[in-house]
């Protein structure tokens, strides 16, 4: 399977469990591999024969500032099954960032990684 990545999707979102979260918004980063097998398009040079990677990175951004959740696993989940609605998309890893985690001691950042498939 050849792998087409998406990675720094940014995107202000109003994800979390605490008050401050939903009301404030903060920044998510989004990083995607996506599954495809791309010899259909690469031997007709179409891009109807691939993923449209600006389709996908459009429908990310809308889902990350769109309807909030509590978690960023849910976030990701989301994110997969969107991924996966695309037919040349196989398998779909996700990585949502949440880099301003309401967290009490020094960090660098805060990660949920979800592969998902067809199959």
């Amino acid at each position: 399977m050849d792998r087409v990545a998406l990675r720094g999707l940014k995107a202000c979102g109003h994800h979390g469990v605490f008050p401050k979260e939903r009301e404030e918004g903060q920044t998510f980063i989004v990083d995607l591999v996506l599954g495809v097998d791309t010899r259909p398009a690469a031997s007709a040079d179409d891009l109807s024969k691939t993923v449209h990677y600006g389709v996908v990175a459009e429908e990310v951004v809308a889902l990350v500032e769109g309807e909030p959740v509590n978690l960023i696993e849910t976030l990701a989940e989301r994110i997969a099954l969107s991924c996966l609605k695309h037919a040349p998309v196989q398998e779909v890893e996700v990585c949502v960032h949440k880099p301003d985690a309401p967290i009490t001691v020094p960090f660098d950042d805060v990660t949920v990684t979800i592969t998902r498939s067809r199959v």
